[in-house]
């Protein structure tokens, strides 16, 4: 991640709510237009596995709090 990309994220964290969820349907808007390569089997293992495992913490976390 570069320097800038970096200092763009922390000011993004550092506004509002309301102005984080307008910046981010903005870019959403910006990134719907982009053309995307697509995603390998492996990359796309990889990415399932992450969302499970974060599924799972989050049961884990609300079933023991």
């Amino acid at each position: 991640m570069t320097t800038l990309v970096k200092e763009l994220l922390s000011t993004f964290d550092s506004l509002p709510e309301s102005q984080r969820l307008e910046i981010a349907l903005e870019i959403l808007k910006r990134v719907t237009n982009l053309d995307f390569p697509a995603l390998c089997d492996e990359d796309l293992v990889w990415n399932a596995e992450e969302l499970f495992l974060e599924l799972d913490q989050q049961e884990t976390d609300y079933e023991y709090p």
